[in-house]
């Protein structure tokens, strides 16, 4: 029974097949997925061999990856925005070369880049608080900063960075802004190439100068300038924290825009130097919230600065060294010959125009335009220039874009022409009015105003009073072509017609030639390019240009005294004694008024300067002119009237600043050519030659104590001993520039009176590479709206001085 109950054995066959299955593991193999022991959902799920292998596989690959991206990804080039610096625009200084007060910038981004070394330590310490408080230790990034900002970027929270200041360095210096992930992780593997490459040091300098502070503010040095007008080198510890509080939000949390959370990050960031051991509790207990300046808007060009400025801009880029974008990137130091004393007068002086000031109370059309252009002869500098109140609400600069009939400051031309023929100061003329001559524009009689009948009179008389029927004679003589040919040779850079009554300025010229070439009659007959820039200084400090202001002399020195001898007699005895002899001193100058009364001048000079003022009013539809409103005490604008008034006004405080005080005479009256003969009445009559005609040429010494005086006062001396100078440059490691070296022949030297005399003037100490020196930088004459003037137009005659 019992080997009943036994199971009977398999047979050998099943034995056989059951060694020869495969067990469960076999069949399932390593990975098993599907998972074919399993049915249903348990099928799918993945062993906990696939969920190992997976991971470990996704390490080596995201590892492989990381190690390929290391090793393709470049370090970009620095963007090139970083090395954008400001171009400051200064004020002539006390001394040739010296820079005085700002007058503007050029900018895409004001910024001034700082050497890192300069800075107080606590600068790199206080921003590292703010941005990345282990930057001085850290390899340049945060995985758990970016981790923490991925979760919260991906949760939908406020976006973060996560970055390090080594990554905010990357993607300012190098890459600009990054926002997606890929960006991200690329400023990721700079920044930890970066940190292998750089020092914390120059990470932390070249972060300093790019970051943006608000205020239009790129980099410390800027942003120390416009919170507290301070340097970046002179921040305490106060200050560098508050820029570093602003630093996530520049415009939010300025101080005057939100000062509580100015604040409130200001207190963090000093605990958190604290924290770092960057500060000790004393020092973080001792410091208040610093005083900061109100903040306003830079409007480069605002106000009558604003016409100086575009000058300047339009002069650098006709130079063919800058082009207009890159004055506002290449950091440039540009030195102006605009004199801050002086052109604050000018300015007054306009002002007061305007307002009434001059007028007791009266005030002109509101279409008034004034100008005033002072030049300096022995440079050609514009040392003072009102173009307007407001170069943004008007752009049309009235001394180097509006074009004004010259009227009589014409006569002088012809005046020159003349004496360049021969004709003597002292020849007489038919001035009875009116007259009529066969060349004068088939016989229009030819008026004087008022229409004043004056006999017989020389060219001194002539000039003085302005006669026109003397100076239509003298044009017929001289010929229209040559007193446009010494206009030009004087300084007028408009563009002139060639006709008979040009003499009477028909012609409409820019303000800013007439002051030019009046100031080469100052210069006894040298002329030099009006100008408003002085010297350019590179970023780093090297001159890169400057003018030439040797000059050229173009008219005799002879015919020039002689000139401005008849030109003084229009001040001491003729239409500008009026306003302008009360200055008491030797001035030399002409009147002008067209004869509409659309333009009226007065253009004058002494041996320093010479200054010319002009009144025009422009039509209601912006294009032509008006005749001049007259207004205050004079019911008719002349240039008599307020032109010269307006210049005696500003003058006047010119000549009492003590650089101008001293009275510089002219050379003597040279009594130029020959003794006249008799001719026809519409030619000159001869009279007896003056004693001054029949003697020899006085004699006179060179002045002493020239050498070491400026080019200017030197000039002055030897002009007022009836000398005339010549300027030669030469480069001298001990004169400073500006300054006379030598004068040739020597001083104390006996000779004629009007011989030349160079004087040897410094240019500077010697350079190692010599800047480029092109042709002067001309003046800006861009072409005008107004209309030209009627057929009749002439220069209109000024009244006597009664008048």
């Amino acid at each position: 029974m019992a080997a009943s109950n036994r199971r009977a054995a398999p047979s050998r066959a099943r034995r056989a097949t059951r060694r020869t299955a495969p067990s469960a593991r076999e069949r399932q193999g390593f990975w098993n997925y599907p998972r074919r022991e399993h049915t249903g959902l348990h099928r799918w799920l993945p062993s906990w061999r696939v969920v190992l292998g997976t991971f470990i596989g996704m390490i080596f690959l995201v590892l492989g990856a990381g190690v390929a991206a290391f090793a393709l990804i470049k370090q970009d080039s620095p963007l090139a925005e970083v090395n954008y610096q400001t171009t400051t625009v200064y004020f002539a200084g006390p001394e040739p070369g010296t820079p005085g007060e700002v007058m503007g910038t050029f900018a895409d981004q004001r910024r001034e880049l700082v050497d890192y070394g300069t800075l107080p330590e606590h600068i790199g310490q206080a921003v590292a608080a703010g941005e990345d408080k282990t930057f001085f230790t850290n390899s340049g990034i945060s995985l758990s900063g970016m981790a923490r900002a991925f979760i919260n970027n991906i949760q939908g929270k406020p976006t973060q960075g996560g970055s390090t200041l080594t990554q905010q360095y990357v993607e300012r210096y190098y890459q600009d802004s990054t926002t997606d992930y890929w960006g991200k992780a690329k400023e990721a593997i700079i920044a930890i190439r970066i940190a292998r490459t750089e020092s914390k040091e120059m990470i932390m300098g070249r972060y300093l100068n790019t970051i943006y502070f608000g205020r239009d503010s790129y980099g410390i040095q800027a942003a120390a300038q416009s919170y507290f007008k301070v340097d970046a080198k002179d921040l305490t510890v106060a200050q560098a924290a508050l820029l570093a509080a602003v630093i996530p939000s520049p415009n939010n949390w300025d101080p005057a825009n939100d000062r509580p959370k100015a604040e409130q990050r200001w207190n963090i960031i000093l605990d958190r130097m604290v924290e770092m051991e960057w500060l000790t509790a004393e020092e973080r207990a001792a410091q208040t919230f610093p005083p900061f300046e109100v903040y306003q808007e830079s409007e480069t060009y605002r106000g009558p600065n604003g016409y100086l400025l575009k000058m300047v801009e339009k002069e650098l880029v006709a130079t063919k060294f800058w082009t207009e974008g890159e004055l506002k990137t290449a950091g440039l130091k540009v030195l102006t010959t605009i004199d801050p004393a002086l052109q604050q007068m000018a300015v007054e002086s306009a002002e007061g125009l305007r307002t009434g000031a001059l007028s007791d109370g009266a005030v002109p059309h509101e279409r008034l335009r004034v100008s005033i252009s002072t030049v300096d002869p022995a440079t050609g500098g514009i040392v003072a220039l009102y173009g307007g109140p407001d170069y943004l609400t008007d752009t049309r600069n009235t001394a180097t874009f509006d074009k004004v009939p010259a009227a009589s400051t014409f006569k002088p031309f012809t005046l020159v022409a003349a004496l360049q023929q021969g004709t003597s100061l002292a020849t007489t003329y038919n001035g009875d009015s009116p007259q009529s001559f066969p060349q004068w524009e088939n016989g229009k009689p030819v008026p004087n105003y008022p229409n004043r009948d004056y006999g017989p009179i020389d060219l001194v008389r002539a000039t003085a009073d302005s006669v026109n029927t003397v100076y239509a004679q003298l044009n017929i003589q001289v010929g229209a072509d040559n007193t446009k040919k010494v206009a030009e040779t004087a300084g007028i850079t408009t563009p002139l017609e060639t006709n008979i009554s040009n003499v009477l300025g028909t012609d409409f010229v820019h303000p800013i030639d007439m002051a030019g070439a009046y100031a080469t009659f100052a210069a006894q007959g040298v002329r030099r390019a009006p100008h408003i820039v002085q010297q350019v200084n590179d970023s780093s400090g090297a001159v890169a240009w400057q003018p030439d202001t040797t000059g050229q002399n173009v008219f005799p020195a002879d015919v020039m005294a002689d000139a401005t001898y008849a030109m003084t007699q229009v001040v001491e005895q003729g239409s500008g004694k009026a306003q302008v002899s009360r200055l008491d001193r030797p001035i030399a100058g002409k009147t002008g008024s067209e004869t509409l009364n659309k333009g009226a001048w007065f253009v004058g000079y002494v041996p320093q300067l010479s200054t010319a003022v002009s009144l025009s009013q422009l039509a209601e539809d912006g294009k032509g002119l008006d005749s001049i409103d007259g207004w205050g005490q004079f019911s008719s604008v002349n240039g008599s009237t307020f032109p010269a008034l307006l210049w005696a006004d500003y003058m006047g405080k010119v000549f009492a600043d003590p650089r101008y005080q001293e009275i510089q005479q002219f050379p003597p009256r040279a009594n130029v050519g020959k003794k006249p003969t008799v001719t026809a009445s519409a030619t000159p009559t001869e009279v007896a030659p003056t004693a001054e005609e029949t003697q020899a040429p006085a004699e006179t010494q060179v002045p002493s104590g020239l050498a070491g005086r400026t080019e200017a006062d030197a000039s002055g001396a030897l002009q007022g001993a009836g000398l005339v100078a010549r300027i030669a440059n030469e480069r001298s490691a001990t004169v400073p520039a500006g300054r006379v070296i030598r004068v040739e022949p020597g001083e104390g030297t006996t000779l004629a009176a009007g011989a030349t005399v160079t004087l040897v003037v410094s240019s500077g100490a010697p350079q190692p590479t010599p800047s480029p020196t092109p042709p002067p930088a001309p003046s800006p004459t861009p072409e005008p709206t107004q209309s030209a003037p009627p057929p009749d137009a002439g220069g209109g005659q000024q009244p006597p001085p009664n008048g």
